[in-house]
């Protein structure tokens, strides 16, 4: 069998992380709990975006900023187009920086990402 890397598109757009009514109902269960870390690891996009980049929804996406990366599953979200939503969690500290504006959290809302698909594996 030969595999055939399909190459994706990469493209620019504004991140907010913040959290969900459903990270306050699974907080019981823990955060090492399937379901939570599910949530947490899940971003929202605008269909048409994800349609721009060649992504479809339960796939696994990589998101750059300009102080880490993590890999996210992606999914339709009614958010605005050019912007993504992400429940704070553990991958999206891969993407804060260290600057607090003297809040002692880091910022983080309206962060510049890039967002790209996984590639996908096909047999030739």
């Amino acid at each position: 069998m030969d595999f055939v890397t399909v190459p994706m598109e990469k493209k620019r757009f504004i991140m907010n992380a913040g959290r969900t009514t459903k990270q306050g109902q699974q907080i019981n269960a823990g955060k090492d709990h399937s379901e939570y870390q599910a949530t947490v690891s899940t971003l929202n996009m605008h269909p048409a975006d994800m349609k721009a980049v060649g992504i479809v929804s339960g796939s696994s996406v990589r998101v750059r900023s300009a102080n880490g990366e993590a890999i996210f599953r992606c999914v339709e979200g009614k958010v605005p187009e050019g912007m993504i939503f992400v429940p704070y969690g553990p991958p999206t500290c891969h993407l804060m920086g260290q600057d607090t504006d003297g809040t002692g959290m880091p910022t983080s809302k309206g962060w510049e990402v890039e967002v790209e698909p996984m590639p996908t594996e096909i047999i030739s």
